[in-house]
């Protein structure tokens, strides 16, 4: 049984190929459907022939609006922490009970290594106002393990102090520093119109999050008017969200790739249970094995189309989805 033998979570930072992936996913599969109740109930009213399920495009995915309703968890199991995630005073909040933290943490880290390198690399600034001003944000908890990880003496959290943010990137510049800006898209607007710089050492993260705070933008417009104000070829971006424990990143061009652990799969927007083939728009599924406590099948609100070598482009919203926090509205 997975939940009681920790070494199940070593196994899926050491997949090498599809063909372990794919069992890894069916035996987690086969253990949360049995063991995570809301999942269970969820496949007894599909009716769902576990035994059957024997490839991963047959797997039943759990629409992520169940964890605005329910508690996705292992039976028996106890949270460390529970994420929320950011939306409007008018939406309810997805609630993520995280029952391993540090399972988090290192999905967190080997992602950020995959693409970029060790953090110990890097000074890295995380400008996250609206995050910081709220409590249990998995956004604030990977940027603080990031920094933590950095270990850089000018590292840091900023709120709303863009002047000192200037001062610090000059410092870091001067230095030759190779520093990391990471933070939400309205944030790094707001910074890049009042201070504008060169930046020649210093890579920018977005993570999208507009939340209504200013005119909403194309994700292509975003990093237009970043690349401008900042003098840089190309923005990073990150896809990731509360009822995850695992990101996608882009390293330019609106492209994402996933770490060994973590698919995309495109559904159809008129039937959820059909897997589209590559070079088709539909609706975002993700298999997460990191999601090892809760659920590691989520079927999104955002649409996408996903490429042959497993890398994707998030397109925009499935039309009766609420705006979410960590979404910009996307081409």
């Amino acid at each position: 049984m997975i939940a009681a033998q920790p070494h199940r979570k070593e196994k899926i930072f050491e997949l090498k190929s599809s063909a372990e992936f794919a069992e890894c996913a069916l035996e987690i599969f086969r253990f949360q459907a049995t063991h995570v109740p809301v999942y269970a109930q969820y496949l007894q009213l599909l009716k769902t022939n576990i035994g059957q399920i024997d490839s991963i495009e047959k797997i039943p995915f759990l629409p992520i609006g169940f964890f605005k309703s329910h508690q996705v968890i292992t039976e028996k199991a106890t949270a460390e922490i529970i994420f929320e995630s950011s939306g409007t005073t008018q939406q309810t909040p997805s609630r993520h009970s995280i029952v391993d933290k540090e399972l988090y943490e290192r999905s967190c880290m080997n992602c950020f290594e995959l693409f970029f390198g060790s953090a110990a690399d890097y000074c890295i600034l995380a400008l996250l106002p609206s995050y910081l001003e709220r409590k249990n944000s998995s956004l604030v908890f990977m940027a603080d393990a990031l920094i933590k990880k950095s270990a850089h003496p000018l590292s840091g959290f900023f709120l709303d102090d863009y002047a000192a943010l200037s001062e610090r990137l000059k410092t870091l510049e001067a230095q030759q520093q190779k520093t990391l800006l990471l933070g939400v898209s309205f944030a790094l607007l707001d910074f890049a119109e009042q201070f504008p710089l060169r930046l020649n050492n210093t890579i920018i993260l977005e993570t999208g999050g507009m939340k209504g705070r200013r005119k909403e933008l194309t994700r292509a417009e975003l990093h237009s008017t970043l690349m401008r104000y900042f003098a840089v070829e190309k923005i990073y971006s990150e896809y990731g969200m509360t009822e995850l424990l695992s990101q996608a990143y882009s390293t330019g061009g609106g492209i994402y790739k996933t770490p060994p652990w973590m698919k995309v799969l495109i559904r159809n927007a008129q039937d959820p249970f059909e897997i589209l083939p590559q070079e088709t728009t539909g609706g975002i599924n993700i298999i997460d094995l990191a999601n090892i406590h809760s659920c590691s099948f989520l079927q999104t609100d955002d649409l996408g189309k996903r490429s042959a070598d497993g890398s994707f482009e998030v397109l925009g919203r499935m039309d009766s989805a609420e705006l979410r926090g960590c979404n910009l509205l996307l081409e």
